[in-house]
């Protein structure tokens, strides 16, 4: 099998193991989303802790802990994917995997909005086109729902913001995750504690089942991180962005046939919208990035 090949496949595990999240969490229950995130904190600290010492990356980590300017920036990635993951376990255990699935179609183009206000990055008439029709199907769901879909608009800016310190930070995706839960994992062993303190902790209370399956949440992490890694470094960039769309292509997929979630006629112009966006984006990027290589080729030429 091609090294493409590999990547491509390794890329394609990754993501459609986070689109079926929305199957995992609720199995979960009757533990409650604090408590669902409190272990998948724990367990992830712990199963990160496993895999640095095993791939030998122990060196890398005390580099990290000695730099305070990448200690801040993963102390705020650990934050936001702290929000991220409450908001979606929150989300796909309440009915609300439709809207779930909307935050990560929406996230590509909060990213390019935080580029725009935090590091002053300029927008091309088409991206801001995109980004207005974004606006549109949030203004159209907003008037569906009732309200504007708080689940999503989290989901997308707690991740955004995860993405933007991690890539601010620019370190190996193994250490800065180990990082991250090893910063928040002692308030999730306080509120473990608490919780077992007062006799509310569901973790050995349901079977040894459920207790294996709140421990599973660690490796349930860690796996489509380390694929996902694997195929970051065998895959092209353009590749890689477009597989993206599959993880919230599987989730919305889930929450009209598994879930039953409704989708009356103004929700379905709302994510039509969304995908229009999606599509006006995608395609720009593409002939940017292709008008860039014939431009960089021609220079290279001349020279």
């Amino acid at each position: 099998m091609s090294n493409a090949r590999r990547g491509l496949l390794l890329g394609l595990a990754a993501y459609t193991v986070w689109g079926g999240f929305p199957l995992y969490f609720p199995l979960l229950e009757p533990a409650g989303a604090v408590e669902v995130l409190a272990h998948r904190i724990l367990w992830s600290a712990v199963t990160m802790g496993v895999l640095v010492l095993v791939l030998g990356r122990v060196p890398h980590v005390r580099d990290l802990l000695r730099s305070p300017r990448t200690m801040l920036l993963l102390t705020v990635a650990a934050l936001s994917v702290t929000v991220n993951w409450g908001t979606y376990i929150w989300g796909v255990t309440n009915d609300r995997v439709v809207e779930a699935s909307l935050g990560y179609f929406v996230n590509p183009l909060v990213t390019v909005l935080l580029g725009v206000f935090v590091l002053g990055e300029r927008l091309r008439p088409a991206q801001w086109g995109a980004v207005g029709v974004a606006a549109a199907a949030v203004a159209v769901l907003t008037v569906d729902y009732g309200h504007p879909p708080y689940v999503a608009l989290v989901l997308a800016l707690s991740f955004a913001a995860y993405g933007l310190a991690k890539k601010t930070a620019d370190v190996g995706a193994v250490e800065s995750l180990a990082v991250e839960t090893a910063v928040v994992a002692p308030l999730a062993l306080a509120y473990v504690a608490v919780l077992v303190a007062t006799g509310a902790s569901g973790f050995g209370q349901h079977g040894t089942g459920h207790a294996l399956l709140l421990m599973s949440s660690g490796i349930v992490t860690a796996v489509p991180l380390i694929a996902f890694g694997a195929a970051a470094t065998r895959v092209p960039l353009v590749t890689l962005g477009l597989m993206q769309y599959l993880t919230p292509v599987i989730q919305f997929a889930l929450g009209v046939t598994v879930f039953d979630e409704a989708m009356p006629p103004a929700r379905w112009a709302g994510f039509a919208l969304v995908w229009l966006a999606l599509v006006i984006f995608t395609v720009e990027a593409n002939n940017h990035r292709r008008r860039q290589l014939r431009l960089l080729a021609t220079t290279s030429t001349a020279a």
